[in-house]
């Protein structure tokens, strides 16, 4: 049972770490902070296929025993968590696809997810407490081959995709660059393309409506979409600097709101590196691209590039005082 024990209690480590590096993976969006964690989160999901052997037998041994209520949720929990490693196998090796309009990433996050409460639950009805004993050299040292054979086969699985597929250390796959229209049309998860009445509403700063006037700065930017893809663009408009002129005294945060309600907030030092576009590659920006206008964060994930921008203000607020992720 020993070794059962130390079976499970290294499952739950495993777990717990690609639950934390998959969520940083959203957050993090400029090496090398990108590479640590997405190399983290993939060794992390492919050592537990390598315990599942040892897995295995200890659940062998666990048919064995009466049938109890926490079985099949047991067995759920196993089956989401091998279908969500398995999905991020394929965004790994086949890039950015749709089946049916879902894509291999959506199926990845949304069995993680579910995941979860099983996980949560399982926990409580199969408690494992580590004891002294778990840190001896030979536990460590099969830890150690553990991980070196995860991140041997994390290294694989991303040499078996194509030669020609473009990826970031993010993982995401290369759709569209310097060619709007062929970038996927994607949203953060809660937000949908508002009507046209909506999007042509006057932008506010402050609280007053104003005129864009000269649109004339110009940045090349990748924008990386958590979705699983990434697109190099040159994006053409105003920026915030410009826009909003000097920050009143105790300003500390820029509020970018969508009409949508979608918002996030920035450094007010950051001013002068966020652009507000209104167009891309030379053309007008589409409607699901944001038109008439959005936020181009360089070095940040797609869900800070606000889209369809109405306001902008000037906050005293801290910019760490939100969600890490949109809620709206």
């Amino acid at each position: 049972m020993r070794g059962g024990r130390r079976t499970n209690l290294a499952l739950l480590v495993l777990v717990a770490v690609a639950l934390a590096t998959g969520t940083a993976s959203f957050a993090v969006g400029a090496p090398p902070a990108t590479s640590l964690v997405t190399t983290a989160h993939a060794a992390s999901g492919l050592a537990l296929l390598l315990l599942v052997p040892w897995k295995q037998a200890v659940a062998r041994r666990g048919l064995t025993r009466p049938a109890h209520p926490g079985r099949r949720a047991g067995w759920l929990l196993s089956v989401l968590l091998l279908i969500s490693i398995s999905t991020g196998v394929v965004q790994e090796v086949a890039g950015f696809t749709t089946v049916l309009g879902i894509t291999a990433l959506q199926v990845h996050v949304a069995t993680a997810l579910l995941a979860i409460p099983l996980l949560v639950r399982h926990l409580v009805t199969h408690p494992q407490r580590p004891r002294a004993s778990d840190l001896s050299r030979r536990t460590l040292l099969a830890a150690g081959l553990l991980g070196a054979g995860a991140l041997a086969a994390a290294g694989l699985t991303r040499r078996l995709g194509p030669a020609s597929l473009a990826q970031r250390a993010t993982g995401s796959t290369e759709r569209g660059s310097f060619v709007p229209s062929r970038m996927p049309v994607t949203q953060w998860f809660t937000d949908v393309v508002p009507p046209r009445a909506q999007r042509d509403a006057p932008l506010l700063v402050n609280g007053a409506p104003v005129e864009l006037g000269v649109l004339d700065d110009e940045v090349e930017a990748v924008l990386d979409c958590t979705g699983g893809w990434f697109a190099t663009q040159r994006w053409r408009g105003i920026h915030l600097d410009r826009l909003l002129g000097a920050a009143p005294a105790g300003a500390r945060s820029i509020d970018v709101i969508s009409t949508t309600g979608y918002r996030r907030r920035f450094p007010v030092e950051q001013a002068g590196e966020l652009l507000l576009a209104t167009s891309a590659g030379g053309q007008p920006l589409s409607p699901g691209h944001g038109a008439p206008r959005r936020l181009v964060a360089p070095g940040r994930r797609g869900f800070w590039w606000v889209k369809w921008v109405a306001a902008i203000e000037v906050v005293e607020d801290p910019p760490w005082r939100q969600p890490p992720f949109p809620l709206q």
